[in-house]
């Protein structure tokens, strides 16, 4: 009689101590890498803010709503205009303003001006938006934390 060495099974060749194939999905690697991009996304989100540093004036009005990526016009404390981020000489500020409304850009348009420059300088440039056609300007401040006491408490 012949004597087999695989064991049993009938002589197919398989072990019985052969695992079967595992139907299970690892997701820790994906874990990693999702925690990895959140910790990546929270560093990178607050620089995707506007590029030019602004003092500006302090409110307590509510912040306005909006859903579209608005226009920004920004004065800042020397006195120079930016369109978004590019410096805009004064005069080239309408035909800009006009370049883009041709392309149907019919958005609301935000100024955001140093606290400390001049009123005067504010208002021409909003004058010069004005001229170009543009209706819906806004002027953007900081929310003020800190409570001032109404007239006539104490």
């Amino acid at each position: 009689m012949a004597f087999s060495a695989q064991g049993g099974g009938g002589g197919r060749g398989r072990s019985r101590f052969k695992r079967a194939p595992m139907a299970e999905i690892n997701v820790t690697p994906m874990v990693d890498v999702m925690l990895v991009l959140l910790i990546v996304f929270m560093v990178a989100a607050p620089l995707l803010t506007v590029g030019v540093p602004v003092d500006l004036p302090k409110t307590q009005a509510a912040a306005l709503s909006g859903d579209n990526e608005p226009l920004t016009i920004t004065i800042d404390g020397k006195g120079q205009i930016f369109l978004q981020e590019t410096p805009v000489e004064p005069d080239d500020l309408v035909p800009r303003l006009t370049a883009i409304a041709q392309n149907g850009y019919e958005q609301r348009i935000f100024v955001r001006a140093d606290s400390t420059i001049d009123y005067g300088r504010v208002m021409d440039v909003m004058g010069r938006i004005s001229s170009a056609g543009f209706a819906k300007v806004g002027l953007v401040t900081e929310s003020d934390t800190s409570q001032t006491p109404k007239a006539g408490t104490k």
